[in-house]
């Protein structure tokens, strides 16, 4: 090797020296480790993206995503210690865990983050903490009582929802089962897992009741079928009114056409005490002559009996 060629070697060494420190430096003063915790949850073949809201007894993978834009990590060992906030505690070098809750309630989930970057520099730990909260998923609406009711009657009926409030619901009544569109459903937010409406049926026949139901991490939407028929309360008494009215009128009838006849009392001894004569006077003409007996009222005496004029022929 000549002098010319040691001479070049020894002016590039500080340069490829200073190379070095300027790609190392930056490592060994790193103190925090940025990235973000992320929730997938698949239901099938489908795949959600969650917040912090999650969902019971569903597959759930909690993964960590570095960011690392200059790539100084690229070359680096990790270690993850996943504190699930259940008692479960779970370590590994993959920045995903998976698992599911299988209750409902609120949990603190702690990630503890451990780098070696070089073999010569300290590790770097850092710690992610969030809160989770766990919902029991929709997956039931069952209606409590009896699918058949009255007209013009006010109906309540009982609705169990198998979920974790709160919910959002939404339903609307179908007469005939006819979808309509211009009739729209009504809003309403549920505390509880009981859900009570109140309505009137205007008509008979089956009716539909459309419910929509949803939380922050399910969804579910069902029909029911109510038969309603007339109310036998308005007819029968209806019937028994216009029973009453013509049980009052055949009865006046009756009294009226079986009521005895009384006759004058008075008339009749009057007359009863009359005599009828016929006279004929010398010009051959006759005349009625009327004789009353002085009998007092309630006195009866034969007609042939009674003193008077008498009639010669």
């Amino acid at each position: 090797m000549d002098r010319k060629n040691v001479a070049w070697i020894l002016m590039l060494l500080p340069v490829v020296g200073l190379g070095v420190v300027e790609t190392t430096e930056p490592l060994t003063d790193l103190e925090n480790i940025a990235g973000k915790l992320v929730f997938y949850q698949m239901e099938g073949n489908a795949t959600y993206v969650r917040d912090t809201e999650l969902a019971s007894d569903v597959p759930t993978e909690i993964m960590f995503e570095l960011f690392d834009p200059q790539k100084n990590f690229s070359t680096a060992k990790f270690s993850y210690t996943w504190d699930l906030g259940n008692g479960e505690v779970i370590q590994g070098t993959e920045p995903v865990v998976r698992y599911h809750y299988t209750q409902s309630g609120n949990y603190t989930l702690r990630l503890n983050i451990g780098v070696n970057v070089t073999k010569h520099s300290p590790a770097i730990t850092d710690v992610y903490s969030t809160d989770v909260q766990v919902l029991d998923a929709i997956k039931n609406i069952e209606l409590k009582g009896p699918t058949d009711y009255e007209v013009s009657q006010n109906t309540s009926l009982a609705f169990h929802v198998d979920g974790s409030p709160p919910m959002w619901v939404c339903w609307r009544f179908l007469a005939n089962c006819v979808p309509d569109v211009t009739v729209s459903c009504t809003l309403t937010m549920l505390y509880a897992n009981t859900l009570r409406l109140n309505h009137t049926f205007t008509s008979a026949g089956v009716h539909c009741l459309d419910i929509s139901i949803r939380n922050d991490v399910s969804k579910m939407q069902t029909s029911f079928s109510l038969y309603v028929r007339r109310n036998n309360n308005t007819h029968l008494i209806f019937i028994l009114s216009c029973a009453a009215i013509l049980v009052a009128t055949f009865s006046f009838i009756t009294v009226i056409a079986c009521r005895p006849r009384h006759h004058n009392r008075s008339q009749i001894g009057t007359s009863s005490n009359a005599i009828f004569l016929k006279n004929q006077d010398a010009e051959r003409q006759s005349a009625i002559i009327l004789n009353f007996s002085p009998l007092e009222r309630g006195e009866k005496q034969p007609l042939l009996l009674q003193h008077g004029t008498q009639y010669c022929s």
